[in-house]
């Protein structure tokens, strides 16, 4: 659950490099107008005006409606569908029918109602910067997390769902990050006569509480040191049974996914919309590392959507995170490759078989590095983000860009410019690329970058 994106045109003459990538979706991105030549976007069927907030990409929006979570025999649609089908199985009504809702097609275009304010995230807050989001415009954005829906959701009467889809999140290039990744995200909400079935004598919410909040609209600044023990509204018995259940069902969900004997821990930690709330780790290959995020709802949010006498749980987890574990997939990117190669690798016939992935072939890298002059009075982080040069590069080069670092930062004693230097690894998941191909693509990002940063290369 962890939630953690400044537009930039290129010339079409080097969008057209792009055709060397020989992939169907960078062909489709170079015949998108650019947001920054149009008054207006038309995204999934909606009519958006642009305005200074605006920075979703031509390549970003390629990617709206591929579903790859949806796509059969796809490595992230089979770990959707066995988390689905453990909820199934984990949750039933007395007629034996799954309690469980699934939303796995809703619209990644959100308000910032949606993906922040009604997720009690302050105005402040770091997640709701253009350097770590994609906006539409000023008021909408590609959801950064597919908590986005919630309040919706409730608002709508459902108290038992889960929401799969693609989210959107300005981010550095390497192999275990990409734009546009998968999140699956549930709740479960509960009232007093299901938590306290066999303890009726108990309460969700103190005696001194008063059931009402200042002001709905208003979000209040939340605090990482906040007590983490329970919300000042619940009783210690409701938070410490609602606990027992949700740790309960997602230890089941790890041990389902990674094998029965699988080591995990509870870490306690800190997220704006539950309280209090932990992260799961497991130990896999000598290191332990956090599969999912979870907490107490708010009982903020829940009031917000029109819910007063509940209790709830929420919890949050990364599909590309958890198959490159499971099938030992080492590129991130390989989720978005159309080879059969790849895609053959893998079916749903047996959802409990998970075929550890074969590489393909070993194609090799080619790497140049990029410096230049920042403009004066620019600096990194003050004027110019990392992440605008990152999304330049993948609107120009595609996914052939396996990573990039930021190797060197220079300031000259004298003249007081700043300089930088990224070093970018080219590699086609597909082929073999020839250098004078990487050249090519090498001086498009370096001709753009002049164009969009007013920079001087060295």
């Amino acid at each position: 659950m962890k939630m953690l994106l400044t537009l930039r045109t290129v010339h079409s003459a080097r969008i057209c490099s792009r055709r060397l990538l020989a992939s169907s979706a960078a062909e489709e991105a170079s015949k998108i107008v650019t947001p920054n030549n149009q008054s207006q976007l038309e995204i999934n069927g909606g009519t958006y005006a642009t305005d200074s907030w605006t920075n979703v990409t031509p390549k970003i929006l390629t990617h709206l409606g591929m579903n790859k979570h949806l796509q059969q025999d796809h490595p992230l649609s089979i770990i959707r569908q066995r988390i689905v089908n453990y909820f199934y199985a984990a949750y039933r009504n007395q007629r034996g029918n799954p309690l469980f809702s699934v939303y796995d097609k809703l619209n990644p275009v959100v308000t910032v109602q949606q993906n922040f304010d009604n997720l009690l995230i302050p105005s402040d807050h770091v997640s709701r910067q253009k350097s770590d989001c994609y906006y539409i415009n000023e008021q909408h954005l590609l959801r950064a997390h597919t908590t986005a829906h919630q309040v919706e959701l409730i608002s709508g009467g459902l108290d038992n769902f889960l929401v799969v889809g693609e989210v959107y999140r300005r981010d550095e290039i390497d192999s275990t990050h990409y734009p546009v990744f998968h999140q699956a995200d549930a709740v479960r909400l509960v009232t007093k006569d299901k938590l306290f079935e066999r303890n009726p004598g108990l309460e969700l919410f103190e005696e001194t509480w008063t059931g009402s909040i200042a002001n709905p609209k208003r979000i209040l600044p939340s605090s990482k040191f906040m007590d983490q023990t329970k919300q000042p509204c619940h009783t210690l018995e409701a938070v410490k049974l609602m606990e027992h259940e949700m740790k309960h069902v997602l230890v089941g969900l790890t041990k389902d996914l990674f094998g029965p004997r699988i080591k995990y821990r509870w870490v306690d930690t800190y997220f704006p919309f539950t309280q209090p709330s932990w992260e799961l780790e497991i130990y896999f290959k000598d290191n332990w590392l956090e599969v999912l995020g979870c907490g107490i709802m708010r009982h903020e949010i829940l009031q917000h959507a029109g819910v007063h006498q509940s209790i709830g749980y929420a919890f949050g987890l990364g599909l590309e995170r958890l198959a490159m574990i499971l099938f030992d997939i080492p590129d991130i990117r390989l989720f978005w490759s159309n080879d059969s190669g790849f895609l053959s690798q893998f079916s749903e016939q047996d959802l409990q078989k998970l075929t550890k992935y074969k590489p393909i072939s070993h194609y090799p890298q080619c790497t140049n590095d990029l410096s230049f002059w920042l403009p004066p009075d620019v600096e990194v982080n003050e004027g110019f983000s990392p992440n605008d040069f990152y999304d330049l590069v993948r609107s120009v080069a595609g996914d052939v860009v396996e990573q990039i670092s930021l190797v060197d930062k220079f300031k000259h004693p004298k003249t007081g410019k700043s300089s930088v230097c990224f070093r970018i690894v080219y590699r086609h998941m597909e082929r073999t690329m020839t250098q004078a191909e990487v050249n090519e693509i090498h001086k498009n990002i370096a001709d753009a970058s002049v164009e969009q940063f007013n920079v001087q290369i060295r």
